[in-house]
Formats: C-alpha cells, sequence, structure tokens
C-alpha cells in the first residue's frame, strides 16, 4: 500500500510540462516497485491523477514496453473506462507502441504475451476512440492501431476505411491528412 500512496503523492508534482513527466518516469525506471502503483493510478476514478498517471505511463513505456506485459489484462480491459483525455491520448499512444511491436518482424515479448483477447480489447476500444468525440491525435493512434490489427482480423479494414471516409468531410486539416495517408495505404494493400 505504502508504494501506491507514494505514486499518488508523486503525481501531486506532475503536470503537462514535458520535463515533469520525464522526471517521474525516470524515478520509476530507477525503481520498479513503483510501476505497479503508476498503472493503478492510470486508471483512477480521478479524471486528474488518471491523466497524470497515463503521461508518466507512456514515458515509461516507450522505455521498458515489457514491463506492461504482466499486467496486460488490467490495462486493455482498463482502456474503455478512461475518461480524461489526457490518460485516453497517452494510452492510445501506449496501444500504437504495443500494436507496432505485436506486427513487427523483429521478434519480442509482445508477441509472445498479447493474446487473442487483448487485440480484441484494444479493437473495440479504438473503434471507439475513432467514432467518438476525441482529439485528432486520439484519433490517429486509433487509425494506426486498426490498420495494423487489420492485419490479423480481416473485417477491420473495411469498417476502418467506412468510418474514415464518413468522417473525412467533418474533420480538421490534420485529420484529414491523416486519413487520406491511412486511405492511401489500405488502397495499395492487395
Amino acid at each position: 500500500m505504502k508504494t501506491t500512496e507514494n505514486i499518488y503523492d508523486k503525481l501531486a508534482y506532475v503536470n503537462a510540462l514535458r520535463n515533469r513527466r520525464k522526471k517521474l518516469s525516470d524515478e520509476i525506471l530507477a525503481t520498479p516497485s513503483l510501476f505497479p502503483g503508476l498503472l493503478t493510478a492510470c486508471f483512477s476514478e480521478d479524471p486528474t491523477t488518471s491523466a497524470k498517471a497515463s503521461w508518466v505511463l507512456e514515458f515509461v513505456c516507450k522505455e521498458k514496453p515489457d514491463w506492461l506485459l504482466p499486467y496486460i489484462d488490467t490495462f486493455t480491459s482498463g482502456l474503455a473506462t478512461l475518461s480524461a483525455d489526457g490518460a485516453i491520448r497517452s494510452c492510445g499512444k501506449i496501444c500504437e507502441l504495443l500494436c507496432e511491436r505485436y506486427f513487427s518482424t523483429v521478434p519480442n515479448e509482445v508477441k509472445n504475451k498479447l493474446q487473442e483477447k487483448h487485440l480484441s480489447q484494444i479493437t473495440e476500444v479504438c473503434f471507439d476512440w475513432l467514432i467518438g468525440n476525441h482529439k485528432v491525435a486520439v484519433k490517429a493512434y486509433a487509425m494506426h492501431c486498426l490498420f495494423l490489427l487489420g492485419k490479423k482480423s480481416d473485417w477491420i479494414h473495411p469498417e476502418l476505411k467506412m468510418i474514415i471516409r464518413q468522417g473525412y468531410p467533418s474533420h480538421s486539416a490534420a485529420y484529414r491528412s491523416r486519413a487520406k495517408h491511412l486511405l492511401d495505404k489500405l488502397r495499395d494493400e492487395p
């Protein structure tokens, strides 16, 4: 319990500034026993705590993505419960990191540990994020994850194309740019 309380105290000093997030992520990387408490904080009902913890988790997972694997059930099942924009954005980036590693040609632990249920949970939440009222970064991460996941599940790409085309006229230039890039890749597929 002390570790979890300790992480909440540490998160109180985190804000949107990159150096603050990096400082705590470096501390967690140096003290792996803090990691489970950080993950718990990501799915806190308090949106501020959830966002701060997710910002730091993203930094940690960029360095040590395999640290998430023993807790992958908690992570993937918690994704749909996120409500804070910052938490959704950071967890979307983590989903993208996981998908990139899963579909990489290089052997890695993510390929061994992610199961069909985890991929299904990521797929579902990415469609929710893509359809929902979220910022462009979240939608871009969701699109990329779904593009990769569609290599394994053939029903995903047709749904992804349809959703992107439907949303194309009403979204920002940044969304349209990302959508066009992805539609071009989908068109070039066999």
